[in-house]
């Protein structure tokens, strides 16, 4: 169950994450407003707090295996709200990164 509930809890940053960061990115890059971008900055606020939920107690660890999921998430991102088609070097590339999070995070330790 921990292995799922810390699955989850990279789901939710990444929504967290990537949600703000396109807010902030709509209201200014597409002219939307301060009220996108305040919208964007408390999502990425809420993103630092989700990662205090993780159960291993090393920051640097869930950080890094953040970045992995980061890296998927802004390419499934793109595809579902932007419409961005990535090619197979994109869709490899995230896959090793997703490889990545599984070492980082659930190899066995003694």
């Amino acid at each position: 169950m921990t292995v799922a509930r810390s699955l989850l809890l990279f789901v939710i940053a990444a929504l967290a994450e990537i949600g703000g960061a396109w807010l902030v990115w709509q209201g200014v890059r597409e002219q939307r407003g301060l009220v996108w971008v305040g919208a964007g900055v408390i999502a990425l606020g809420l993103y630092g707090f989700v990662a205090t939920f993780q159960p291993d107690p090393n920051f640097g660890r869930i950080l890094a295996a953040y970045g992995g999921v980061f890296v998927a998430g802004s390419l499934i991102w793109g595809m579902v709200v932007d419409k961005f088609q990535p090619d197979r070097w994109d869709v490899i590339g995230s896959a090793i990164c997703l490889v990545g999070v599984l070492v980082i995070m659930y190899a066995p330790r003694p």
